[in-house]
């Protein structure tokens, strides 16, 4: 079993009629998401000038001074927005700090909107940094295509699980939307067994959209334990499932762990532009009905979307509804 490869020519558009080619994705999609809970996406929208040069800003940007980089410290940043230093995140507890280093934005909201009131993580705005003007711009660009794309597969996902097409379309209202650039030093030589670039896991929201470089070095792990590499495929997008869709879909889709270790790239940094979607923090999270079996309880109690994830974190780190509020955004991967 590896991951699968699906076209969405054809089935970009909602609101069409069933034609075959929606037929196919959405069959596609089904068994993707029974199996691996990762897939690639061909003809997905996006246009490749587009990723380029995000890309490049990306690299524009590690390559600033460091005292720049943390002068946008997403430390100093309520919403967890901005720059985070090498080795700053550890996603497998029982391994090093992660071999990486990254630059988290998103959408803007304003310091009235009633969700930053409320001090709802990922809701706030972003700092960018002095010595590269144009990426936010470009970034706001990027996201949007990113977040368009999201919104069309959520509706494949819908229609894969027996439902309406527009199912989760009320759940939109106000998304955690997260574009983190990341670089990867080469993985150093002689390194040991728990030495990563990022470390084992799994994302805790919707769905991931990931662009590689042509190095490669993601891994996913199948359900019977092996782990394969994601090899990078022109054109193509990856997309992966996050915790909360196990939960809408009472156990039949899967979320499953993956990490990083640069070991393909001949000691050359490898980039990556991961976009994490979670719906709306206030949005409901329970199992749909084509999932649980008549007569059979749910497997998963109903919460909202930002239930989940404080539970997510007190499960994973221990932390309280504060502490987890804060720290969310930062280490979501």
């Amino acid at each position: 079993m590896g991951i699968p490869l699906i076209d969405l020519a054809g089935a970009l558009h909602a609101g069409a009629p069933r034609t075959p080619a929606v037929a196919a994705v959405v069959s596609q999609l089904r068994q993707a998401c029974t199996e691996t809970g990762f897939f690639y996406v061909l003809n997905h929208g996006v246009p490749q000038e587009l990723i380029a040069r995000q890309f490049a800003l990306a690299r524009q940007f590690f390559d600033l001074p460091l005292a720049d980089k943390e002068a946008i410290s997403l430390h100093h940043s309520p919403s967890m927005r901005g720059y985070e230093r090498l080795g700053g995140q550890t996603l497998d507890a029982n391994a090093r700090p992660d071999l990486k280093e990254s630059f988290y934005c998103g959408l803007d909201y304003a310091a009235d909107h009633p969700y930053v009131l409320r001090g709802y993580q990922s809701y706030g705005s972003n700092q960018w940094p002095a010595g590269l003007p144009e990426l936010a711009a470009y970034s706001r660009l990027y996201i949007a295509a990113l977040q368009q794309l999201a919104l069309r597969l959520m509706q494949l996902l819908a229609l894969s699980l027996q439902l309406r097409e527009d199912y989760f379309d009320p759940m939109h209202a106000n998304p955690m939307l997260t574009l983190r650039m990341l670089r990867y030093p080469p993985h150093p030589e002689g390194a040991d067994a728990s030495t990563f670039g990022a470390g084992e896991h799994t994302d805790w929201g919707a769905i991931t959209l990931l662009a590689q470089d042509g190095h490669g070095g993601l891994e996913v792990k199948l359900p019977d334990g092996t782990w394969v590499d994601a090899t990078p495929v022109q054109g193509a997008l990856v997309v992966n499932l996050g915790d909360m869709v196990p939960r809408w879909t009472n156990g039949l889709y899967r979320s499953n762990p993956h990490r990083v270790r640069n070991v393909y790239s001949g000691g050359a940094p490898r980039y990556s532009l991961p976009f994490f979607y979670t719906p709306d923090y206030e949005a409901q999270v329970a199992p749909v009905a084509t999932c649980v079996p008549a007569g059979e309880r749910p497997r998963f109690e109903p919460c909202t979307v930002g239930e989940h994830l404080q539970a997510m974190y007190r499960k994973t780190y221990g932390l309280g509804h504060r502490a987890a509020s804060s720290t969310t955004a930062a280490v979501m991967a």
